[in-house]
């Protein structure tokens, strides 16, 4: 398991911390509330048997030790049984509610159930179905995404090979390229998804090791120096004083996580304006935070940044960056966050334990 507190991706599936889950000692107070039911039954067996052999042997005891002895039975039948109502009228709601949810009704809940042992249980069942229909929802939306994404190249392709099949075009290099660069944005964009739906599935693997944060950061901008030449935009990478030599963590994710950031940084920067890669400390760790001089990001538009195939209808990309970006980082057991000031501008900080 590692050393951080977010989800260990890589290393299993991720733990279980939702709300109303089990507590500390929730099993050993089930079985401590079993144990002294099963002492009162033996206490009350014990007792009845005592009365019993009393009254067969002929020397009944004294009437105040009979009211004593039958006050003990009743009290302990009492307890035993009203134990025995919580705890079966809890069980029950549980297989109930479990009958439901094998059902595909996911948007079961238990609730609170009459036997306190059995609260902790019935808590992170609901959660556990909570998580359930959330993972549900997202997976309804995630296939409502990709159909409408893939829709549209699909057709521009459809309608380019018709046309070519039918002589109202060559199918030249020219006619043929836009075919091609389609079909290499619904490779993209699967890669993407697949990358995505592992992170968000908690399956993806790191490969850990000691890495130069700023030879990462600075491979990953060379990687865009033609990109950003080519629209006139300064590319510059920057690294403060007291940055970590190394830290442990996966190189190819964190150039991942940059690389998407300076396609989206790039991608909204004006003419003449500039994407800067800073690198400094952060606790335990390094920090990378991609600024640009572009228009900056709406204030409504600033918490779901991070969503899925959130992008503006002028800019073009898949929407799936910094959705990407925020799931390998949260995998490292790192935090990612966007800011853009009301003058303009965009920066995206992300801080990697290592």
């Amino acid at each position: 398991m590692p050393e951080h507190g977010g989800p260990p991706w890589g290393d299993g599936p991720p733990p279980w911390t939702g709300p109303g889950g089990f507590r500390p000692g929730a099993g050993r107070r089930f079985r401590r509330g079993v144990l002294v039911a099963f002492l009162l039954v033996v206490v009350l067996v014990a007792l009845l048997a005592r009365l019993v052999t009393w009254l067969l042997g002929g020397n009944p005891p004294a009437p105040g030790v009979t009211v004593v002895a039958s006050a003990l039975v009743l009290i302990a039948l009492v307890l035993v049984a009203r134990w025995l109502w919580r705890n079966g009228r809890s069980v029950g709601m549980l297989m109930d509610a479990a009958g439901r949810v094998a059902g595909g009704e996911y948007d079961t809940r238990v609730g609170e159930v009459p036997a306190r042992q059995l609260r902790d249980l019935a808590g992170a069942f609901d959660a556990m179905t909570e998580r359930l229909a959330s993972d549900e929802r997202r997976r309804r939306e995630l296939l409502a995404d990709v159909a409408h994404e893939l829709r549209t190249p699909l057709q521009a392709i459809r309608g380019s090979i018709e046309g070519m099949l039918d002589g109202l075009y060559p199918s030249d290099a020219d006619h043929l390229r836009p075919v091609l660069d389609r079909t290499e944005l619904m490779a993209h964009l699967l890669d993407d998804l697949r990358t995505l739906s592992m992170a968000e599935a908690g399956v993806l693997e790191l490969h850990r090791e000691t890495m130069d944060p700023r030879a990462v950061a600075q491979a990953a901008a060379t990687a865009f120096d033609t990109a950003a030449s080519e629209r006139g935009v300064r590319l510059e990478v920057d690294a403060a004083p007291g940055t970590p030599a190394t830290i442990e963590a996966d190189p190819v994710r964190v150039q991942e996580i940059l690389t998407n950031l300076l396609a989206n940084a790039i991608r909204y920067t004006p003419r003449d304006g500039s994407v800067t890669v800073h690198v400094d400390a952060a606790p335990g760790g390094a920090a990378f935070t991609v600024a640009d001089t572009g228009p900056g990001i709406p204030p409504e538009r600033l918490p779901t940044v991070f969503d899925r195939f959130v992008t503006s209808a002028d800019a073009g990309g898949t929407g799936l960056g910094l959705a990407i970006a925020k799931r390998l980082t949260e995998a490292h057991g790192g935090t990612i966050a966007a800011n853009s000031p009301p003058g303009g501008g965009t920066s995206v900080r992300f801080e990697i334990p290592g």
